[in-house]
C-alpha cells in the first residue's frame, strides 16, 4: 500500500471528530441524539478485549458439526461484528479474563496458556499470582512456544514466582530467540553472566567461611568455659546460647554448601574464537534493504498533545512532534502521521487503523509527547496517556490506560514496534525488567541483525520511569526530546534501539541535572504486546550519488 493510501486512511479520522455541537443540542430529544451519533466511532468500539468467537460450522462427509469456540484479542467492534462474546473489562475480577482463555489453555494450546500466564502475572484488581503465571508459561515453554519462553525468562530474571536465576533466564531467552548454545551472541552473553555469578558465589563462600570461623571459635571457647565450670554453676541460659550458636553454624554451613554446589555447576566456557571475525555492516544501506536483508517499510505516528482543555497546558510537545516527524520522514524514510492535540478516540483509532496498511516485515514507531498520569488500584499501579480532552485528576474520564495501548500494539501485524514516550510516568507502560543487553561488540554485526530481524519487537523508550519528567529546558525541546532527536539527526549508520538508548541516557541525565532535576530514561520490552526479543533499527536513507 502506498504512502498516499496510508495518508488517505488517516485523513478520514477528522470525520469522526465532529464537535459536540454537531452531536447534541441542549433541547435535542433522545431520538435526535441517537440519529446524530449514528455511525460515529465510539471510544468503546476501540477498546481491546478478550473475545470468544463462535464455533465454525464444518462439513465432514454428510455430517455437519460445530467446532470449538476460538479466543482472540481484538476490538469490541470487531468482536461484535464477528458474533463473539466478550466481557466488558472489569479490573475487579480476574476470573472474567480467564473465562475466555482457560478452556483452550487446558486443552494444551500454547498461545492460550501464555495468555493465561500473562493474566495471572498482571493481576486485575487483585495481587498478581506469579507462581501460577510461571506454571502456565512453563507449560507453553515446554512446547517450544517462543513468547512463553521469553516471559518465563523475565520471571527468572526478576525472581517472581520462581527462584531468581540469571543464567536460567538467559538460557530461556536463548531458546525464545532460536539460538544454539554455541552461537557467538549467546555464548558471549552467557560467559559474562557466568563470570559475574562465579564472582558473586566465590565472594559469598569466602564471607561464609569467615563467619563460620568466628562462630566456631566462639562456640569452642564457650564449650571449654562450660566444661570447666562446676555442675552446680551451669545454667539453662548457657545451654541455650550454645544451642543457638550450633543452629546458626549449621545454617551457615548449609548456605555455604548450596553456594559451593552451585559454583561447581557453572560450566567453564570460553568466548568463541570467531568473535573478532564478525562481519561489520557498512555505514549506510539501500533505502530498505541491506546485504539482501529486508528491513520492511517504516511508519510513524507522532502525537503532540500540548493544549489541554481541562488540565494545565504544556510548552514543547508540538515543537517536539514537528521536529520528530521531519527527521523521521526526511532522514529515515518513514511515512509519518502527525496528531496535534489529539483526543482519546483519535489516538486509539489512528493506532488501530494501522492494521489496514501494515505487512509482516514492517516497522512502526509511535512517538507520544504530552501529559501522563498514574492511578493505584490495591497493590497494582497503572499508567495513562492523557488526551487533550482528559478530565483533570482525580477524575480519569477519557484517559487512555497503558493496558489498552499494549493491547493495540499486540494486534499490529508489523514485526517491529518502538514506542517513544515523553511524558510523566511513561515508564509504567512496561513493568518488564530492563532490556537484556548483549555484548556491545556485536551490536552492529551483520550476524546480530540477521538474528534480530525475524523476531517480533515491542519496545519502549521512555523519558523517565515512574516519576515526573521535564517539559522544557533544552532550547525549545523537552530535555528528553532534544537528546533523542539530536542523536537521530547526527546518526550516520544503522542504529539499533539499544545503542540509541545508550547514547541518549547520559545526555538526558546531565541536561536534567543542569535544571536541578533528576530524570533517568528507561528502555524495556513490552511483554504483554508479544515481544520476542527482536530489535528496532533506524536505517538512514541512501544519499543520492
Amino acid at each position: 500500500m502506498t504512502a498516499n493510501r496510508f495518508a488517505q486512511i488517516f485523513g478520514r479520522l477528522v470525520l469522526v471528530l465532529a464537535p459536540a455541537a454537531l452531536v447534541v443540542a441542549s433541547a435535542a430529544s433522545e431520538s435526535e441524539k441517537a440519529a446524530a451519533t449514528k455511525g460515529m466511532v465510539k471510544r468503546s468500539d476501540l477498546e481491546i478485549v478478550d473475545c470468544l468467537l463462535p464455533g465454525q460450522v464444518r462439513q465432514l462427509g454428510n455430517t455437519s458439526f460445530l467446532s470449538q469456540r476460538r479466543p482472540i484479542r481484538t476490538t469490541t467492534a470487531e468482536c461484535s461484528i464477528r458474533g463473539g462474546e466478550y466481557v466488558a473489562y472489569d479490573r475487579a475480577d480476574i476470573k472474567q479474563a480467564l473465562h475466555i482463555w482457560l478452556q483452550t489453555a487446558e486443552g494444551g494450546d500454547p498461545e492460550a496458556q501464555t495468555n493465561v500466564g500473562e493474566i495471572y502475572e498482571r493481576g486485575m484488581g487483585v495481587p498478581p499470582d506469579f507462581a501460577a503465571a510461571a506454571q502456565w508459561y512453563q507449560k507453553a515453554a515446554d512446547k517450544g512456544y517462543a513468547r512463553a519462553q521469553f516471559n518465563l525468562g523475565t520471571m527468572y530474571e526478576q525472581g517472581l514466582g520462581v527462584e531468581k536465576d540469571q543464567l536460567k533466564a538467559l538460557n530461556l531467552y536463548r531458546q525464545s530467540w532460536g539460538l544454539k548454545e554455541d552461537n557467538i551472541i549467546f555464548a558471549s552473553a552467557a560467559q559474562r553472566e557466568q563470570d559475574e555469578l562465579r564472582k558473586q558465589l566465590e565472594e559469598a563462600i569466602s564471607e561464609k567461611d569467615s563467619q563460620l570461623g568466628l562462630l566456631q571459635k566462639q562456640l569452642k571457647d564457650m564449650q571449654d568455659k562450660l566444661s570447666k565450670q562446676p555442675v552446680g554453676e551451669k545454667t539453662a541460659d548457657n545451654s541455650k546460647e550454645v544451642e543457638a550458636l550450633k543452629k546458626w553454624i549449621a545454617q551457615l554451613e548449609s548456605e555455604r554448601n548450596k553456594s559451593t554446589e552451585r559454583l561447581a555447576g557453572i560450566p567453564k566456557t570460553r568466548t568463541p574464537s570467531g568473535m573478532s571475525e564478525l562481519t561489520q555492516i557498512p555505514p549506510t544501506a539501500d533505502e530498505r534493504t541491506l546485504s539482501g536483508m529486508n528491513f520492511g517499510r517504516y511508519y510513524a505516528i507522532v502525537i503532540g498533545n500540548q493544549n489541554y482543555q481541562q488540565i494545565e497546558s504544556l510548552q514543547t510537545p508540538k515543537y517536539d512532534a514537528a521536529r520528530a516527524a521531519r527527521i523521521l520522514a526526511d532522514k529515515y524514510g518513514f511515512t509519518v502521521q502527525i496528531l496535534d492535540d489529539a483526543n482519546d478516540i483519535t489516538m486509539l483509532k489512528t493506532i488501530n487503523d494501522l492494521n489496514a496498511v501494515l505487512k509482516p516485515e514492517d516497522n512502526v514507531l509511535i512517538y507520544y509527547a504530552g501529559h501522563g498520569s498514574r492511578l493505584k488500584s490495591g497493590s497494582m499501579e497503572s499508567g495513562y496517556w492523557l488526551p487533550v480532552n482528559a478530565d483533570a485528576p482525580p477524575e480519569d474520564r477519557f484517559w487512555i490506560p497503558n493496558e489498552q495501548i499494549t493491547g493495540h500494539l499486540g494486534r499490529l501485524t508489523a514485526k517491529r514496534v518502538l514506542v517513544v514516550a515523553d511524558s510523566c510516568y511513561s515508564g509504567l507502560l512496561s513493568t518488564d525488567p530492563s532490556y537484556l543487553f548483549l555484548n556491545d561488540k556485536v551490536a552492529y554485526s551483520k550476524e546480530y541483525i540477521k538474528f534480530k530481524l525475524p523476531k517480533r519487537a515491542r519496545l519502549l523508550l521512555s523519558s523517565g520511569g515512574d516519576k515526573p519528567v521535564l517539559d522544557e529546558g533544552s532550547g525549545g525541546n523537552s530535555v528528553f526530546a532534544r537528546a533523542f532527536l539530536d542523536e537521530l539527526e547526527a546518526n550516520q549508520g544503522i542504529l539499533s534501539s539499544p545503542e540509541l538508548f545508550s547514547r541518549l541516557r547520559k545526555r538526558v541525565e546531565v541536561a536534567a541535572a543542569k535544571n536541578k532535576f533528576v530524570q533517568t530514561p528507561e528502555f524495556k520490552s513490552i511483554k504483554g504486546a508479544g515481544h520476542e526479543v527482536g530489535d528496532f533499527f533506524f536505517v538512514p536513507r541512501q544519499k543520492p550519488g
